[in-house]
């Protein structure tokens, strides 16, 4: 069976996405901050008969991270990495003026440059998987100017940056950077509070999209989901 490792996945997109490759067999290595959550998960996409590894920690850790990678390689090695921990860097969001460097810093940390030591301490398992593939969850901030969303979509940006390179740099590997579009999270919740999002798509809604890429293997490249979703 394929394995997939999936960072930030106790809830929301990332949670959507384990529950959808293990009803297609895959088996997964799942990591969140909060044990609880993570392991309420894990039980939930077991039942589809697969097997789960659930590692609870910081991918700011290395660690942590090697840990996640160490455990895709006793389930057989890893095959795709989904990088979907974020966080925002102030709550609720805060226009650039006004917005902490600590948490810019910790954004920068989460969003950037874990997400590349997880690439980097994968990268031997997915050279020599069958089809190895990366994913690295985008955001429109990281190409729209939106307000309050600065520093958020520059480390969005940063990581669509990264994604475009490793591309070049692993020819043999799909690389895809996707922006899922506006869900009904408690991320978005906590960004804007008082918001209506009743309108909003779930995760769920938006996991067929992020299927789509693994069932067609387009080209290394951004994507959309709403195209994605379009095209099915």
């Amino acid at each position: 069976m394929p394995v997939a490792i999936i960072t930030g996945a106790s809830r929301g997109l990332g949670r959507a996405l384990a529950e959808a490759l293990a009803a297609r067999g895959w088996d997964l290595v799942l990591d969140a901050r909060s044990a609880g959550p993570l392991k309420e998960a894990a039980e939930a996409v077991a039942v589809h008969g697969v097997r789960v590894e659930a590692l609870p920690g910081d991918v700011t850790d290395a660690g942590h991270r090697a840990g996640l990678v160490a455990a895709a390689r006793q389930l057989g090695g890893v095959d795709l990495v989904v990088n979907n921990a974020g966080i925002l860097g102030a709550e609720p969001l805060v226009p650039l003026g006004s917005q902490p460097l600590d948490g810019f810093r910790a954004a920068l940390e989460t969003n950037v440059v874990a997400p590349l030591g997880l690439l980097q301490e994968a990268l031997p398992q997915l050279r020599t998987a069958p089809a190895g593939a990366v994913i690295n969850v985008s955001s429109d901030a990281a190409v729209e100017a939106y307000r309050t969303w600065g520093a958020y979509g520059a480390t969005k940006a940063a990581v669509d940056q990264l994604s475009a390179v490793l591309s070049v740099e692993e020819p043999g590997l799909r690389v895809w950077w996707v922006d899922p579009g506006g869900m009904r999270t408690d991320m978005l919740a906590a960004a804007e509070p008082g918001e209506d999002l009743s309108g909003t798509p779930a995760p769920e809604e938006i996991a067929p999209a992020f299927l789509r890429l693994l069932d067609k293997r387009p080209a290394s490249s951004r994507y959309t989901a709403a195209a994605l979703l379009e095209a099915l």
